[in-house]
């Protein structure tokens, strides 16, 4: 998204409303996203979710699907119920205290931590000191936030949209095909029955 949809689409100058960025969204997600081989699982989306069995095509419960892209670290409370964290300090609940804990976190997030013993929720970690808010790891080595990647300088999802839509455009219209030529034909069986049905009381 970052690296080659949103820094194309920049801060929205290029796109008139929202039906615009949704349809040069629809375009890359079809068009690039999900024919390009993913770095992960070394095929592409679209094959990937081709062969996945009904299982693995559930949708998971949002707080799953949020849950599973926070990162986890483990810390011992102290005897004050204080756990340390890349030079941050959180106050966890007292009976947590001289136990090993489980954090939960946004790494772009550090304010909020959550707490778990033994995989169950144990509460939050409220901030005492604070000095650092994002993992160090979404910043760079010389300590800075990292930067977005450059725009291409083309219009590069313009033309992956224009692309998209004329492949929608030579796709068969399963719509016409139901309601235009067979129109007609429905429309006369009704009479034709009404002149049979005329037919027999004469």
């Amino acid at each position: 998204m970052r690296e080659q949809f949103l820094v194309e689409a920049g801060d929205g100058e290029k796109i008139a409303d929202l039906a615009e960025m949704n349809r040069l969204f629809q375009a890359w997600t079809e068009t690039a996203y999900h024919r390009a081989v993913h770095s992960e699982t070394g095929q592409a989306p679209a094959a990937r979710w081709e062969k996945a069995t009904p299982e693995e095509r559930a949708v998971p419960e949002p707080a799953l699907l949020r849950e599973a892209f926070l990162w986890s670290e483990r810390r011992k409370a102290d005897k004050t119920a204080l756990v340390r964290m890349h030079g941050n300090v959180y106050q966890v609940d007292a009976w947590l205290a001289g136990r090993m804990v489980e954090l939960l976190f946004s790494p772009f997030d550090l304010d909020r931590i959550e707490v778990r013993l033994a995989g169950k929720p144990a509460g939050t970690a409220v901030p005492f000191v604070m000095g650092r808010h994002r993992h160090p790891k979404t910043r760079t080595g010389d300590g800075q936030a990292r930067t977005e990647p450059a725009p291409t300088g083309i219009d590069y999802l313009g033309a992956l949209g224009d692309s998209h839509d004329q492949a929608l455009r030579e796709q068969v219209s399963y719509q016409f095909l139901v309601s235009g030529p067979a129109a007609p034909q429905a429309k006369q069986e009704p009479q034709a029955r009404q002149e049979e049905r005329e037919e027999g009381r004469d």
